[in-house]
């Protein structure tokens, strides 16, 4: 119980308070010598917001202001990157550029334990085909496609990639205009908190 309380006491990192417990630790087990230090600064990063930064600093350096936006929310860090980069018109094929962005995006999702969420969106123009009878299924399959690709290539765990189609319905622009609709054609990479 004793440890439980310390552990507890210690858990935020108060300079006074860890000095305190340290040489009451110190005393305790018989070793009044001990010299508390404070933990290494860069643990006290924080680590959204560093992860926020080399997003930005990835989207930036490769040019992609245009056709990648990063959003912070209540769920975490999203990216959302529209389809102009990612896919032809109505396909969900992943092809050799696509494959450069999404690598580079994986090699950051790779260093953070974080679950990403996979989101297809489309806007409301109606699709109809042979492969695609709906853009619900049209958003799925693209959602289905990234989440393949960060599997199969780069080796992201799939146990932290989670997929779902949401069609039209959760815009982030109005689909009054072909340029507004645009920004409703994409995959959002969630990465959850």
């Amino acid at each position: 119980m004793g440890l439980f309380i310390i552990l507890y006491a210690i858990s935020n990192i108060d300079g006074g308070k860890y000095k305190n417990v340290v040489a009451a630790m110190g005393s305790y087990f018989g070793n009044e010598s001990v010299v508390p230090r404070m933990p290494n600064s860069k643990i006290m990063a924080n680590p959204k917001e560093t992860l926020s930064n080399e997003l930005s600093r990835l989207i930036v350096e490769n040019k992609y202001a245009n056709s990648i936006q990063l959003e912070e929310n209540e769920r975490g860090i999203t990216l959302h990157i529209l389809d102009d980069i990612l896919f032809p018109p109505g396909r969900a094929d992943i092809n050799g550029s696509s494959k450069l962005v999404l690598n580079r995006l994986a090699k950051v999702l790779k260093t953070i334990p974080n679950d990403i969420r996979i989101e297809g969106h489309t806007d409301n123009v109606p699709i109809s085909t042979e492969r695609y009878p709906s853009n619900w299924h049209l958003s799925v399959d693209r959602a289905l496609s990234t989440a393949y690709y960060f599997i199969n290539e780069e080796h992201i765990s799939p146990d932290k990639v989670s997929i779902v189609g949401y069609s039209e319905y959760r815009p982030i622009a109005s689909n009054d205009t072909p340029a507004s609709r645009v920004k409703n054609r994409r995959v959002d990479l969630v990465i959850l908190k």
